[in-house]
């Protein structure tokens, strides 16, 4: 059997979004794939910290996170790249002066940084467990590294960030615009290169449109089946639902397992 180097998006390609847990189908899919001399990784715009515990509880050991940045091969972290440094000071500076709250991951963990609290007090918690380190000396322009920023603006508001477009971003919830480095077809070819493996051999899957970038026309891109309708569009293949075992399905269709 010819082997092939997939990677899968998490939330809703390997999980299911109302429990939040991996479908059965998938995980042994997942380790059938490996069994069957596969190279098996997941592809996630999560950061390494926040995604190392679910590439372990899945019995992975490959993985492309925070957007391509990171890359993990053999449970190893070999490499984690941060924003374009100076583009991100100008995002930072751009939305202190229009007057919204800032928070600056500058390491691979749950810590944040900003000069106040303003963010917290403009659009309330971050939907994720963090530790919020106020530092009113913080100086944007003496930072080595920025793995990522959050802005407390609106979609609404958003334009007034012209700035906005010089950096990768998304917004996964209405209240905040986060800024990292979304490159995930970038990092599937960095591990390729790793690998010493042809790109044409990649197979990836996914649900969203963050995933739209790493569906790329020099390898196979698999689109589930509550994908958006956009993924579905550029996908080379669409299978079921994840809930319908649409991993599981798409491999035995194409003879992987």
């Amino acid at each position: 059997m010819e082997k092939k180097y997939f990677f899968f998006d998490i939330d809703g390609t390997l999980t299911d979004m109302k429990t939040k847990k991996i479908v059965p189908s998938a995980l042994d899919t997942l380790h059938k794939l490996q069994e069957n001399g596969h190279f098996v990784a997941i592809a996630t715009g999560r950061a390494h910290y926040k995604a190392r515990a679910f590439m372990d509880e899945v019995g992975l050991h490959n993985m492309v996170a925070s957007g391509g940045g990171a890359l993990v091969i053999d449970d190893q972290l070999v490499d984690n790249i941060p924003l374009p440094l100076e583009k991100a000071k100008a995002i930072c500076h751009q939305a202190e002066a229009l007057g919204y709250g800032l928070l600056l991951m500058l390491d691979d963990s749950i810590r944040v940084y900003s000069k106040n609290d303003l963010f917290r007090e403009q659009v309330g918690e971050r939907k994720e467990p963090t530790e919020y380190i106020i530092d009113p000396s913080l100086d944007y322009d003496t930072l080595p590294a920025i793995y990522k920023v959050y802005v407390s603006i609106s979609q609404e508001d958003e334009h007034l960030l012209t700035l906005k477009d010089t950096v990768g971003h998304l917004r996964f919830v209405k209240d905040y615009l986060m800024f990292q480095y979304d490159k995930k077809d970038k990092g599937i070819e960095q591990m390729m290169e790793h690998l010493h493996a042809p790109v044409s051999d990649v197979v990836v899957f996914g649900d969203d449109y963050n995933d739209m970038i790493m569906f790329d026309p020099r390898w196979t891109s698999i689109a589930m089946g509550n994908a958006c309708d956009a993924l579905k569009e550029k996908a080379t293949y669409v299978t079921a639902a994840n809930v319908d075992d649409g991993i599981q399905k798409a491999c035995q269709h194409f003879g992987w397992i």
